[in-house]
């Protein structure tokens, strides 16, 4: 447009022709006369022909083909050359074999792609939920503990609760469902699940599921209905899918120090409270306004709650053990061969005799499963950047009298840095915080509390009952002046 422009102004403004314009700017005479004389510089839009699979319906018989060879196995589609045949046999499709494979090469990737963006976009009624488990993990006792927590978000309102589990087995997720109901203050009117093997034994045709029994007593008490997601259709539930990961994102990116499971409940629910002051991501509305309609069509709760066990039986091997979880218990007060019952609960289970005789109790063993955290590593990259120890995400994770030790004398940090992992080849990071009980140890080289912490780990025999010697000359004193006297009559009170 610069240049059309300027001749224009050359032909207008200074009158020149148009072989002194082609003189002066060097364009071709042609296209001077075109830019300087035109009357305007609209440019038609110019359609290049498709081709015959687009203007004459062929493409839209290949379409069909391709989707319905998504649905059969790899070795069962039509190759490229069955549908150019079949469209040149039974379709008078005139075009090339190369046509129709181009046409296939463009259209089949599209076509997959609008297969999986093609979901129904519902409307969710108040009161609605859909729950899932997600995958976090935390820190408890200085290592990594891997943990379920189960999500119950309502989609009308993107409100979302959460109750963390050590595992997804039936008494985990109905115990973790009673207690987001409590969380909620009332029970859903619907509630969509996937195909967790906690719920469903099997998958019937469309709707029809079977149901595990402990599952359909639940749901018979709390009072309401299933809505079941088809076989790997996560999109059927894509609200708790997105609230799983906007939890994990925003609550667990740093792993959260774990003390129990009610205190780690706890905190979620008071994180997952405040993040309702936030604006709906559509309706632009705060999303604990909109709760508050959905709380209005939940089901009461019922009065009592449903107890969450369910009762197995085992045999007490010829070594006294039985196995739960997988893994080996001995009951010392059960008898070989001896059948026990017992209570299992989400986090502990305990073994009656048929009597009804408490025999054991213990926690469940997936409750106390943890991965070690690699501190060598991460004690060796703060050996290299010691400013950086205070603020690495792994210092929180330490015991507080270890943070304390490798900070309060920033100038040795490093040097205290390497002496802990060289403690932590023989003792424990708690070794390691119980010889820091006393103030002044805070000052004590790191081998200064490896002495400490072996002195701690020697043992003595202990001192033996001496049953012998008559009471009556334990703790006796010897009076030496008396052998003296005996010894030396002529020297007056004998030697000293």
């Amino acid at each position: 447009m610069p240049v059309v422009d300027y001749i224009r102004h050359l032909r207008d403004e200074e009158d020149l022709s148009i072989n002194e314009i082609a003189k002066k700017t060097g364009h071709n005479w042609r296209t001077v006369k075109k830019y300087a004389d035109g009357e305007g510089f609209e440019e038609t839009l110019k359609l290049t022909k498709r081709g015959m699979m687009y203007e004459e319906g062929f493409g839209e018989i290949v379409d069909d083909w391709l989707e319905e060879d998504m649905k059969l196995k790899r070795k069962e589609r039509r190759t490229n050359k069955k549908i150019y045949e079949d469209l040149r046999d039974n379709h008078s499709f005139k075009g090339s074999y190369r046509t129709v494979c181009e046409y296939i090469q463009n259209r089949k990737p599209q076509l997959k792609a609008a297969k999986i963006e093609r979901h129904e976009r519902l409307e969710h009624p108040p009161g609605e939920a859909q729950v899932d488990f997600g995958n976090m993990t935390v820190v408890k006792d200085g290592a990594y503990k891997d943990i379920k927590a189960l999500i119950l978000s309502f989609p009308h309102s993107n409100t979302g609760f959460g109750y963390p589990l050590p595992s997804e087995n039936t008494e985990c997720f109905l115990e973790g469902l009673k207690q987001l109901f409590h969380q909620a203050g009332g029970v859903p009117t619907y509630l969509r699940i996937d195909n967790l093997s906690a719920a469903v034994v099997s998958i019937g045709k469309g709707d029809q599921r079977t149901y595990t029994e402990a599952f359909l007593k639940f749901k018979y008490h709390y009072g309401f209905e299933v809505q079941p997601c088809n076989p790997a259709s996560g999109h059927e539930k894509g609200n708790v899918e997105k609230k799983v990961g906007y939890t994990r994102n925003n609550l667990f990116t740093t792993a959260p120090v774990m003390e129990s499971f009610p205190q780690l409940a706890n905190w979620m629910k008071e994180e997952m409270e405040k993040d309702r002051q936030r604006l709906h991501y559509e309706k632009n509305v705060l999303i604990d306004e909109l709760w508050e309609e959905d709380k209005k069509y939940l089901r009461a709760l019922p009065l009592t709650d449903l107890s969450i066990y369910s009762v197995e039986s085992a045999t007490v091997n010829k070594y006294g053990e039985i196995e739960v979880d997988g893994d080996k218990f001995v009951i010392h007060k059960a008898k070989m061969k001896q059948t026990l019952v017992l209570k299992m609960e989400w986090d502990q289970f305990t073994c009656f005799t048929s009597d009804g005789e408490i025999v054991y109790r213990e926690a469940r063993p997936y409750m106390n499963k943890t991965r070690a955290i690699p501190w060598n590593d991460i004690l060796i990259d703060w050996e290299k950047k010691p400013r950086s120890v205070r603020y690495s995400r792994f210092f929180k994770y330490l015991p507080d009298r270890v943070q304390t030790y490798l900070t309060i004398r920033p100038e040795e940090t490093k040097s205290r840095v390497k002496g802990v992992r060289k403690l932590l080849e023989k003792h424990t990071l708690n070794d390691i915080h119980s010889a820091l009980d006393a103030e002044e140890r805070f000052e004590r080289a790191p081998h200064e509390l490896g002495y400490i912490l072996e002195a701690k780990e020697a043992t003595y025999p202990e001192k033996l009952n001496e049953v012998h010697t008559p009471k009556i000359l334990l703790d006796y004193e010897t009076d030496l002046h008396t052998y003296d006297k005996r010894l030396c009559p002529s020297l007056e009170g004998g030697v000293s």
